[in-house]
């Protein structure tokens, strides 16, 4: 299976009165095509920040980027406005990413228009309702307007209008974080089916790891910026090394009341500065098997099982 996306030493950095704050920092990773990744850690890690680097809603720094083998690193408006094709994003909040002057059909209907993909309105409304029926919205309600609507449909509009231009890379910014439980296995079911029936790519986004576990096929862990452990899905449940993720692990509530602190991984120490980090390790301050090195040197990432990557002096030494 060949690679869709490829990332390499990407970075993004922010000017603030302190500093440069190292927001994205010497980030690598692939998604290969018809594959999830999810991306997991705190809130202020870098997630969001990464997906909209990946689509060129934010300027990069430094770093490559290249889909589909080519170089988009910096491309031109022109070719930039092509990318936006089978380049997509489904946003975080469903109702502040859509446009309440604007009723449904009018929402999932504005890529279509911008690209100039229908020359009658006849075939235009027939592309609508099919996206409508795709993702589950009633026929009914291509006049309602996103406030008349719950966060479910509201978000199911977002998904209508991010395959409208049938892209091949979607990044999700957390888009179940919002919604209720049950609503939000119901957007993730239709997700996983609209990425069989189309094979479709996705960047999964998120801080709940029983999510990205269960959507994904590898999961990569951010930690102030910075990778700290690669893998696939089941691999990171069944053998998490990095002392972060193990404590990610930990953390995931179990119905076992008599267990649910057995296990517990209680970090202390205060959060490094993202504003002009000092070398070494960013974890090292709440890290139970810090060593001085970790204070000096930055760990590099590390295939230390096949397929798994890991960014610690601890696990690598």
């Amino acid at each position: 299976m060949s690679n869709l996306l490829e990332v390499r030493n990407l970075k993004k950095y922010f000017k603030t009165p302190k500093g440069l704050l190292h927001a994205v920092d010497d980030v690598n990773f692939t998604i290969k095509m018809g594959e999830t990744l999810g991306v997991v850690g705190e809130s202020g890690c870098g997630k969001s920040t990464l997906g909209r680097l990946v689509l060129h809603l934010i300027e990069l720094t430094d770093g490559e980027l290249y889909f589909e083998d080519e170089d988009i690193t910096n491309p031109s408006r022109a070719k930039l406005k092509d990318l936006r094709q089978n380049m997509q994003m489904i946003f975080q909040d469903p109702f502040s990413s859509l446009d309440p002057r604007k009723t449904v059909k009018q929402i999932i209907a504005e890529p279509l228009q911008v690209y100039k993909k229908f020359d009658t309105s006849e075939k235009l409304n027939k592309r609508i309702l099919e996206l409508m029926t795709t993702v589950g919205l009633a026929e009914r309600l291509e006049g309602a307007y996103p406030h008349e609507l719950d966060g479910g449909r509201r978000q199911r509009i977002g998904i209508a209008r991010a395959l409208a231009l049938n892209p091949k890379f979607i990044v999700c910014d957390e888009p179940v974080s919002s919604l209720d439980v049950s609503i939000q296995a119901q957007i993730l079911n239709l997700m996983q089916d609209l990425q069989k029936e189309m094979n479709l790519t996705f960047m999964f986004i998120s801080h709940d790891l029983s999510v990205v576990k269960h959507i994904s096929d590898h999961i990569c862990v951010m930690y102030l910026g910075k990778i700290v452990e690669i893998c696939s899905s089941k691999e990171l449940f069944k053998n998490p090394l990095h002392p972060y993720t193990q404590a990610l692990l930990s953390a995931i509530p179990t119905p076992k009341i008599d267990k649910s602190s057995e296990n517990r991984i209680i970090l202390k120490g205060e959060i490094s500065s993202p504003i002009n980090p000092k070398p070494g390790c960013r974890f090292a301050p709440r890290c139970l098997y810090a060593m001085e090195k970790c204070y000096e040197i930055d760990p590099e990432s590390i295939e230390t099982f096949p397929e798994h990557f890991v960014a610690c002096h601890y696990v690598n030494q």
